[in-house]
């Protein structure tokens, strides 16, 4: 059975940084390309990063420049570096994998960024 779990989401001001963790049991992790995914409050869910299993990266307009996806095969895991937050990125961020398989959906990390 497929497990995500996501971590390393908080609180944090303007401008700051966070790093999101997603460790990856279950699957054949390192063949399927793997996304990063937030949901606002009363919104839906949105991809907003991507990245192949060769590494090749896509991002949403709103976060390009500023957050950078990454895994590691090895590990089963895949990472989001946020930099340079802002209001409103505030969302539950989910991993999955692109396109996302509906049973896969874990329980988010949420990030908050306020002052």
């Amino acid at each position: 059975q497929v497990q995500l779990v996501e971590s390393g989401g908080g609180l944090v001001q303007p401008g700051e940084s966070l790093r999101l963790s997603c460790a990856v049991s279950g699957s054949r992790f390192s063949i399927y390309a793997m996304g990063w995914y937030r949901q606002a409050p009363g919104r839906q869910r949105n991809l907003i990063a991507r990245i192949g299993s060769a590494g090749t990266t896509n991002y949403a307009g709103s976060v390009k420049g500023r957050f950078t996806i990454s895994r590691d095969n090895a590990k089963n895991t895949v990472s989001l570096q946020m930099n340079g937050l802002k209001p409103e990125d505030t969302a539950v961020y989910y991993c999955n994998q692109y396109p996302p398989e509906a049973d896969y959906w874990g329980q988010g990390t949420q990030v908050t960024v306020s002052s």
